[in-house]
Formats: structure tokens, sequence, C-alpha cells
């Protein structure tokens, strides 16, 4: 797994302002461990002929300009 400590979870909780008990300490562990796994893994990807992405989509808004309403 990933390096995540007891010590580095405390601290991300009190920034969250969570209070954890011993059973949920555990099992963010676990679950935040796998987590950073997983980015290890995706770190390992070659990506060198991919372009990179400048937006998620060619859409545009279809919605009208706003108009006063005289009246």
């Amino acid at each position: 797994m990933a390096e995540i400590t007891k010590k580095s979870l405390e601290h991300l909780a009190e920034l969250a302002r969570l209070q954890l008990t011993a059973g949920e300490e555990e099992k963010f562990l676990q679950d935040l461990g796998k987590i950073l796994d997983y980015f290890k893994e995706l770190q390992e990807v070659n990506t060198d002929n991919v372009q990179p992405m400048t937006g998620g989509t060619m859409l545009k808004n279809v919605m009208r300009d706003d108009q006063s309403g005289g009246g």
C-alpha cells in the first residue's frame, strides 16, 4: 500500500473537522492506501502519444441571451 500513516490520517481528519472512531480510522487507512496505490498504477501508464485535453466537450451554450422586457 502507498504510505499513509495514522498521524497523516489524524491530520487530514482534523483539517476536515472529522471525529473518527478507532474503527473508522482503520477503514480510512485501508481505503486511502488503496486509492494512493491506484494513483501509483496510473502514473505508470504511458501517455507519451496522448494529446492533452483543453476542454471536456465541444458543446456550446444553447440558451438565449438575457433581454430586458420593457413594459
